[in-house]
């Protein structure tokens, strides 16, 4: 065994965890120069991003002591940044919404947080920030297992090989199931060139889906403004359909959305594509707009659909 741990999977790691606490300056248990612990700050994230949530509920999914999440909710009503409101069904538990002084502070916190992270990137060129990203992408789908997604598949960032995979299983399944001709196979690939010419580490991510180390469906995160994102190319293989990776790849990107401060989502997608609509419907996406069009050598009738985030 080396000194540096690197033969010890277990020394390897807790090496790792002492480095990357010491690197965000958490080690004092408060986030950036915030008056809220990292347990306060992820209560108040997990209420920004939901409304109604019952107490229990956050506790749960963050593993807080109820006696010490009791504390925190206790706080945070002092300091009038919560609601609470019995449940209809037991009312010893409590619901929890954050009011309009809860709302700036979250988004303040939220700012500051996002100001840091930008500043540790800027110290980094391009390719390294890219590594950095994926790495973290790699990490997270390893050690993550959701509760909404089965054991059988996982989700990845983008890495290279990954854009001609995307391209050409795209245009295949098209062409299979619709009889698109090869322009919507030139439109794929356009959009992959964009964003790996373009890409902003910041604002912008692929996932890649995967079963047993082989690519089974792919989601896209794009810029359209600064405000609004862009979901492109949504698409899983036949082989994985029923195993809920398009509904994982979608709750994925709307999640990688609020994380990079999006307000708003939108996607382009076609009538005829029934499954992939069912799943936009069910993540709480809306249609807003129809057009009929002529395109891959096909009638279709586009639509676009938004949701706030």
């Amino acid at each position: 065994m080396s000194s540096n741990g690197t033969d010890d999977p277990i020394a390897a790691v807790r090496a790792f965890n002492r480095f990357y606490t010491r690197k965000l300056g958490v080690l004092d248990q408060h986030l950036g120069k915030s008056p809220f612990s990292l347990s306060e700050a992820r209560v108040l994230y997990e209420l920004a991003q939901r409304d109604d949530l019952a107490a229990k509920e956050i506790g749960n999914e963050l593993g807080l002591d109820p006696g010490y999440l009791s504390r925190i909710v206790q706080s945070f009503d002092e300091k009038g940044l919560i609601t609470r409101r019995p449940l209809p069904a037991d009312r010893r538990q409590y619901q929890l919404s954050l009011t309009a002084k809860g709302r700036q502070t979250f988004a303040k916190l939220n700012l500051g947080s996002q100001n840091e992270v930008a500043a540790m990137l800027a110290q980094l060129s391009a390719s390294d920030a890219t590594r950095l990203t994926q790495a973290m992408g790699t990490i997270e789908a390893v050690l993550e297992q959701r509760r909404s997604q089965p054991a059988a598949f996982m989700l990845r960032s983008h890495r290279v090989g990954d854009m001609g995979w995307v391209i050409s299983r795209q245009a295949a399944a098209y062409a299979a199931d619709y009889n698109w001709d090869i322009s919507y196979e030139a439109l794929v690939a356009e959009i992959c060139a964009q964003f790996i010419k373009n890409y902003d580490a910041m604002r912008e991510h692929c996932w890649i889906a995967e079963v047993g180390g082989e690519a089974v469906g792919s989601i896209f995160l794009v810029k359209a403004t600064d405000e609004i994102a862009k979901l492109r190319l949504l698409q899983v293989e036949k082989k994985a359909r029923g195993l809920g990776v398009g509904r994982a790849l979608v709750e994925q990107c709307i999640q990688g959305a609020r994380e990079r401060g999006y307000g708003k989502m939108t996607l382009w997608t076609q009538s005829i594509l029934v499954a992939a609509r069912g799943i936009y419907q069910s993540a709480g996406f809306k249609l807003v707009k129809e057009e009929k069009h002529h395109s891959f050598g096909a009638d279709l009738v586009g639509e676009t659909w938004e949701r706030d985030l």
